[in-house]
């Protein structure tokens, strides 16, 4: 199956989802590259940089399933490979 190379911003709001959004990560790691996290406590936010080559279908349900988490946000940015 073909893979495609994406960006997946998380901005984590809720610190009370880290715990779901580390499973969700987790069960996906066979498709991550590699990940940055930033916290920035002065706007009680934390910031994830998720880079993934993986199937369309993986990346979408993944970024799915981490909107769903309470105060989280996220959004998938394809490469034009």
């Amino acid at each position: 199956m073909a893979t495609r190379v994406a960006i997946i911003s998380i901005a984590v709001e809720n610190p009370d989802s880290v715990r779901d959004l580390n499973r969700i990560l987790h069960e996906n790691g066979e498709y991550i590259i590699g990940r940055m996290g930033i916290p920035y406590p002065k706007r009680g936010v934390s910031l994830i940089s998720v880079v993934m080559d993986a199937p369309a279908d993986a990346i979408s349900a993944m970024t799915g399933k981490i909107g769903m988490l309470s105060g989280v946000t996220s959004k998938a940015l394809y490469a034009k490979l």
